[in-house]
């Protein structure tokens, strides 16, 4: 499983929503909301390691994926 961080609108300075790529190749995202259950499975498949991409595509190592899962809501 394969998670790539993206802004919703280029004048965000961080990233505010997610695109999951599944094992099939499908895809589903969603943004930051704390009440949203595809938010609350990607931060826990994270820090369970899953891959996670910064906006630009590059994969963050274990460690840098941890400590922006720890900043979020």
């Amino acid at each position: 499983m394969t998670y790539k961080l993206y802004k919703t609108d280029a004048n965000l300075i961080e990233a505010n929503a997610v695109l999951k790529i599944n094992k099939s190749n499908s895809m589903t995202s969603f943004l930051f909301a704390p009440d949203n259950t595809d938010y609350q499975t990607f931060k826990k498949e994270v820090l369970a390691g899953a891959e996670l991409q910064d906006a630009d595509g590059n994969t963050m190592t274990t460690e840098e994926a941890n400590a922006f899962i720890g900043t979020l809501s």
